[in-house]
């Protein structure tokens, strides 16, 4: 069999982690979703129905302009100040992820998870490159620094 992109090409050549993560994704997202996303119940407690998110307004509007989500009836266009204002939430959106992969860093270590299956788990090639990273997100995150601290 010929190898493919995502194989090697030959037994001696390590796997890239990129790949094998991105191999992993749509298992996970099923995974995530058939176990903790299956009701809508369970689907309803993933967005504040009051109050969107910098994600979430990010996200609104990138789907619509990919097509992804189509506009109901009536609904104003996207137009240009969406698009700045949507690109203005970047910084604030990575903040959020910033802040929600130390805590589940934090969570992994706390439930015995070792930096080798952390660093398998965030595609990383080495254990150290993982404690590195959470090192470097602790630092610049206030949820890092103020666990840190204790």
């Amino acid at each position: 069999m010929p190898p493919t992109p995502q194989q090697p090409t030959d037994a001696f050549t390590p796997p890239s982690a990129d790949q094998a993560r991105a191999r992993r994704a749509p298992a996970a997202l099923f995974r995530i979703a058939e176990r903790h996303a299956g009701t809508d119940e369970q689907r309803r407690r993933q967005v504040n129905p009051r109050v969107i998110s910098p994600h979430e307004a990010v996200r609104i509007v990138s789907f619509l302009l990919s097509g992804a989500a189509l506009l109901e009836d009536g609904e104003a266009e996207v137009d240009r100040a969406d698009i700045t204002a949507a690109l203005s939430l970047l910084p604030l959106v990575r903040s959020e992820m910033d802040e929600l992969e130390v805590g589940l860093l934090q969570m992994a270590r706390g439930r015995g998870m070792t930096w080798p299956e952390i660093a398998f788990g965030l595609g990383l090639e080495t254990p150290q490159a993982a404690r590195q990273r959470y090192e470097r997100l602790a630092a610049r995150t206030d949820t890092g620094a103020e666990k840190d601290a204790e």
